[in-house]
């Protein structure tokens, strides 16, 4: 018998409903014509040393035992958000929260956190739970930021985060496929880590990014 389509053709989806499907990443990622992988990533890095990142994590470290991370919006508030304004600070990135992206019937949706500076574009995708639906999820947003047309970037950069855990993913448009980082970057104890490597991927000059 042959295998049935991991996506209806003639079904609407947004972004949030790829996270809900029972369905492993290469086949939805397969039906848009993209590779699946998960590797090791050598991912950009700050060339300057970045200021402020011990003060930050000492902060972190005192707050965190007194705030219930029960939810996603605790999570956003009380661990993302404090990183990503670290990141702002650090690039001027011009951030949109809650961005709206209408490529196609299948790929439209929020992207929760899209940050651009002049030469790159990174989209932060917040979970409360399960990284690997949440990758899922990430994957067909940074497929329809390509689709879109709003970077020449050769290969572009995500990550999904549960606020304490973050993972990278990658676009590469010359071979179509996406690469799950199998590295975890945990936060307080690897945010140096997580800001060199942010701060990297937008500091990169591989390409216009529409702004």
């Amino acid at each position: 018998m042959a295998k049935l389509p991991a996506i209806a053709s003639d079904q609407s989806y947004t972004f949030a409903d790829y996270f809900k499907l029972n369905i492993e990443p290469d086949e939805i990622l397969s039906y848009f014509g993209y590779e699946y992988q998960a590797a090791a990533m050598d991912l950009p890095q700050a060339g300057r040393v970045l200021s402020g990142i011990e003060e930050l994590r000492s902060r972190l470290e005192d707050s965190l035992p007194y705030v219930s991370l029960t939810s996603e919006m605790a999570r956003r508030e009380f661990l993302i958000a404090p990183v990503l304004m670290e990141l702002i600070h650090h690039t001027q990135a011009k951030t949109k929260v809650s961005y709206c992206v209408n490529v196609s019937d299948q790929l439209k949706g929020e992207l929760d956190y899209l940050l651009q500076t002049a030469s790159a574009l990174v989209v932060i995708e917040a979970k409360n739970a399960d990284l690997q639906r949440g990758f899922t999820q990430l994957a067909v947003e940074l497929i329809a930021i390509e689709k879109t047309g709003m970077t020449d970037q050769p290969k572009f950069y995500g990550a999904v985060s549960l606020g304490n855990i973050w993972q990278f993913a990658m676009l590469d448009t010359a071979c179509q496929t996406i690469t799950q980082d199998l590295n975890l970057f945990r936060i307080p104890t690897d945010l140096r880590d997580l800001l060199q490597v942010l701060v990297g991927i937008l500091e990169c000059p591989t390409g216009p990014v529409s702004l």
